[in-house]
């Protein structure tokens, strides 16, 4: 993810007057370079060594700003722990049955899917989410082992 969409996320805060602390930076950042959709405690332990009173609850707390900001997307598959992942355009997830690792998988927005069941079903639709399941070549390659 290029630093182009940190900086507008950044923007985007600063719009809203919620000040950057350097914990919110931090969570940030992070999300937008590990490309890997990780969870509040993945952050929590990426960044506990560089704010050692940083709790579990800040980042959550971080994430649910973000959130309100429209900066990020929480994703809930199954029962797994919420992933958390930047608002960037034309992506949908691709999910490993085996691990549970998260790939963004580009695509033009299917938004005439979104027309399509508002004619049908007479629903005011506000969003869509398409997830793809398969077993990711790591884990393929354990199977064939």
């Amino acid at each position: 993810m290029s630093n182009h969409g940190l900086t507008e996320a950044i923007d985007a805060l600063k719009s809203t007057r919620v000040r950057m602390t350097p914990q919110r930076h931090a969570i940030l950042e992070f999300l937008y370079e590990s490309m890997s959709h990780p969870t509040a405690d993945e952050i929590y332990k990426a960044l506990e060594g560089r704010f050692p009173n940083m709790s579990v609850a800040t980042v959550y707390n971080n994430l649910r700003v973000f959130k309100e900001v429209g900066i990020v997307k929480e994703l809930t598959y199954g029962d797994s722990s919420s992933r958390f992942d930047c608002v960037t355009s034309n992506h949908y997830h691709i999910i490993c049955n085996s691990c549970g690792k998260i790939v963004d998988f580009h695509y033009p927005g299917l938004d005439e899917v979104e027309t399509l069941a508002e004619h049908v079903t007479g629903f005011s639709v506000d969003t869509h989410r398409m997830e793809i399941y398969g077993t990711c070549p790591s884990c393929q390659k354990r199977i064939n082992e």
